[in-house]
C-alpha cells in the first residue's frame, strides 16, 4: 500500500434540497483535490439533510430517496469525482426495487460505484429498513470499511469490519448537541449560531464540551486505538433542519490521535496523508493476534432480546 491523502469534510447542509448539497459537495470536493488529496469523505445523508426525516411519512421518504447508484444524485456524485479527479464518499436515502428503505452511504470515483454501505442500526424515521451485512471495499490500494453514526456505538460492528479486513474505516455522522441520558448532554442554542461572527466563544465553549467534543473524545479515539485502524469521522455544522450540530470532523490514526481536525465554524475540510506502516506499529495490532476467540465466541453470538425503544420507532406515533 502506497500512502494516501484524506479529506473529510463538514458542511452545513438544507434539508431536502440535493441539489445545494451537491453544490457544496462539489465545491469542497475540487478544492480538496486542489490541494492534492486522493478521496473526500462526507457527513451521513450530506446529500439529502437528515434530522427533517424524522417527520415525513412513507411517501415523502419514497420521494426523497433514490435507486442506487441509477438515481440522479448518485450519477452526479459520479460525475463530480470525475470532473475533480477525486474519490467522493456521501450519504442519502435510498430505495430499491420494492420500495423498501435504507439509510445509505456511498463510495464513487470517476469510473462510478466502488462501494455501498446500508446503515445497521436506522432509526431516525420508522420506514427505514436495516442493513445486513458489513461492507469492505478497496480504494487505491487500502482496504476500507463503512459503518455510520450509530453502527459505530455498537463495538462489535467495528471489530467485525476489521476483522473483514478493513484498515481505514469511514464513519459518517449526524450526531452531538442533543439530549441524552448520560451527564452534560444537550441542545445546543441556534442563537449561539447565528451569533457565532461576534461571540464564537459562546459557541466553541458549548460545541467543545459534554455536549459535543468532549463526549466524542470519550469512545472515538479507543475505536481506533482497540482495532489497529485510521478512523475518518465525518459530521455536519450549523443547521440541520431545527437541530445545532458542532462539526469537527476529523482524521485519526491507529494509535488514536487525531490527524487532523475541522476546528472552523463553518464550512471546510481537513487533509492528512495516512501510512501502512503504523498499521502495525499500533496496540490494536498486536490484540488483533492476541486473542482467543474459543474463550468467548459462543458469549458475543448468543441471541438476546433488546430492551432499547427509540421513541419515534412507534409507527403509531407517527401517523
Amino acid at each position: 500500500m502506497d500512502k494516501l491523502k484524506i479529506s473529510s469534510a463538514q458542511f452545513e447542509n438544507k434539508s431536502g434540497d440535493k441539489a445545494y448539497n451537491l453544490s457544496v459537495i462539489d465545491k469542497l470536493s475540487r478544492q480538496a483535490a486542489e490541494e492534492g488529496s486522493d478521496v473526500i469523505a462526507f457527513h451521513e445523508c450530506s446529500v439529502t439533510g437528515y434530522t427533517f426525516a424524522m417527520r415525513l411519512s412513507e411517501e415523502e421518504m419514497l420521494e426523497l430517496a433514490e435507486a442506487i447508484p441509477d438515481g440522479e444524485s448518485v450519477q452526479q456524485l459520479i460525475e463530480i469525482a470525475g470532473r475533480n479527479n477525486i474519490a467522493i464518499l456521501a450519504g442519502l436515502f435510498e430505495k430499491d426495487k420494492n420500495d423498501q428503505l435504507f439509510k445509505a452511504y456511498i463510495c464513487v470515483d470517476k469510473n462510478g460505484l466502488l462501494a455501498k454501505f446500508r446503515k445497521l442500526h436506522p432509526f431516525i424515521n420508522p420506514y427505514l429498513t436495516p442493513g445486513d451485512s458489513y461492507c469492505v471495499f478497496e480504494l487505491n490500494g487500502w482496504k476500507c470499511g463503512i459503518l455510520i453514526c450509530y453502527d459505530n456505538n455498537i463495538i462489535e460492528n467495528v471489530r467485525a469490519t476489521k476483522l473483514l479486513g478493513a484498515d481505514i474505516i469511514f464513519m459518517p455522522h449526524v450526531t452531538m448537541c442533543t439530549p441524552s441520558l448520560r451527564p452534560g448532554a444537550g441542545f445546543v442554542d441556534p442563537k449561539l449560531w447565528e451569533n457565532r461572527e461576534i461571540d464564537p466563544t459562546s459557541l466553541r465553549m458549548e460545541f467543545d464540551g459534554l455536549k459535543g467534543r468532549a463526549w466524542l473524545m470519550k469512545w472515538l479515539p479507543a475505536r481506533a486505538y482497540d482495532n489497529g485502524i485510521y478512523v475518518v469521522f465525518s459530521n455536519p455544522i450549523g443547521m440541520d433542519d431545527d437541530q445545532l450540530k458542532n462539526g469537527c470532523s476529523m482524521i485519526l490514526d491507529p494509535f488514536g490521535d487525531i490527524l487532523a481536525e475541522c476546528r472552523m465554524l463553518g464550512d471546510g475540510f481537513v487533509t492528512a496523508t495516512i501510512t501502512p506502516e503504523k498499521l502495525k506499529q499500533s496496540g490494536g495490532y498486536r490484540y488483533l493476534n492476541a486473542r482467543r476467540p474459543d474463550l468467548y465466541r459462543d458469549i458475543i453470538g448468543v441471541a438476546h432480546k433488546s430492551e432499547q425503544k427509540v421513541v419515534w420507532l412507534n409507527k403509531e406515533k407517527m401517523e
